[in-house]
């Protein structure tokens, strides 16, 4: 017979959930819509000469002034609202992929570093990460953003430095589980340099519950950045993403323009909520004894 590889049987296994396959095709689906923006967008929304003032908070439906029709309608600045949303995809997916690669880098370095030096000094980095968790991401990332100033690279390092403490924790209880067993040790007493031993031996056996907690900080970060710009002191408003779209169209809901703010909504709901099911589904699969 013929051996099945590991990739192959933990997606066999993953297919198993009806609810958890469709939410990897919707998270496909919208980051293939978030790449092909350009090609399948009726309207570049940063192109400002392609506004018209005279189209904005038009309905669903709405054939605007270049004979185009808006099947999403248009949002305060005149933009058809499906190709802002594309755009927006391109934006949040990029913010929170950005965001959660570099908390995962600085979490994981910090967190496998207070296990392999041990004592006082792991337990001091490991204290200054509980104070970090004892406050809301939210908060933190609130007031990082505030005293950064907008744009995407200071918004990028406030979401960092907001997360990074779940990915320190994370590899800091699954390095010091493995440190002390026969095969660190072996590794320890060759001439191979400490952080090599990490990165060979202790750092891949540390990856499966990482990978869980990566998927759903990606998730988390698309969902502070929307929260931030909705607040206004995320991205600024020439850069459509979610959260912005959805902050441009709150004024208008309570006279009827509903479609401003409820499709961007519909769109962020979806693609954190699909994030979050292939993170579940995931973690059930690494660590069967949590779906049990």
């Amino acid at each position: 017979m013929k051996a099945v590889s590991p990739a192959a049987r933990f997606w066999a296994e993953f297919r198993e959930s009806r609810v958890a396959l469709a939410a990897f095709v919707v998270v496909v689906a919208m980051v293939g819509l978030a790449l092909l923006a350009p090609l399948i967008a009726p309207q570049n929304p940063y192109d400002l000469a392609s506004l018209v003032l005279m189209d904005a908070r038009r309905p669903p439906g709405f054939v605007g002034s270049n004979g185009y029709t808006h099947v999403l309608g248009t949002d305060a600045q005149g933009r058809d609202l499906f190709s802002a949303i594309l755009y927006g995809l391109r934006i949040s997916l990029q913010m929170g992929l950005v965001a959660g690669g570099l908390a995962f880098c600085a979490g994981v370095a910090l967190g496998l570093g207070a296990a392999y030096v041990g004592g006082r000094r792991e337990a001091f980095i490991m204290r200054i990460v509980d104070l970090q968790l004892a406050f809301p991401a939210i908060l933190l990332a609130l007031v990082l953003s505030a005293l950064l100033g907008q744009g995407k690279a200071q918004l990028i390092a406030a979401l960092a430095a907001a997360q990074y403490a779940y990915f320190a924790r994370t590899a800091h209880g699954a390095a010091a589980a493995e440190r002390g067993k026969d095969y660190v040790e072996a590794a320890l007493s060759t001439p191979l340099p400490g952080w090599k031993v990490v990165l060979r031996h202790i750092l891949p056996n540390c990856l499966p519950p990482l990978i869980v907690v990566a998927t759903v900080q990606v998730a988390n970060a698309i969902a502070l950045e929307a929260t931030l710009s909705f607040l206004g002191v995320g991205l600024p408003v020439t850069e459509p993403s979610l959260g912005a779209l959805i902050a441009n169209g709150f004024q208008y809901m309570l006279s009827g323009r509903y479609w401003i703010s409820i499709y961007p909504g519909v769109a962020l709901i979806a693609l954190i909520v699909a994030i979050n099911l292939v993170g579940d589904q995931i973690r059930d699969q690494v660590n069967p004894r949590l779906k049990r």
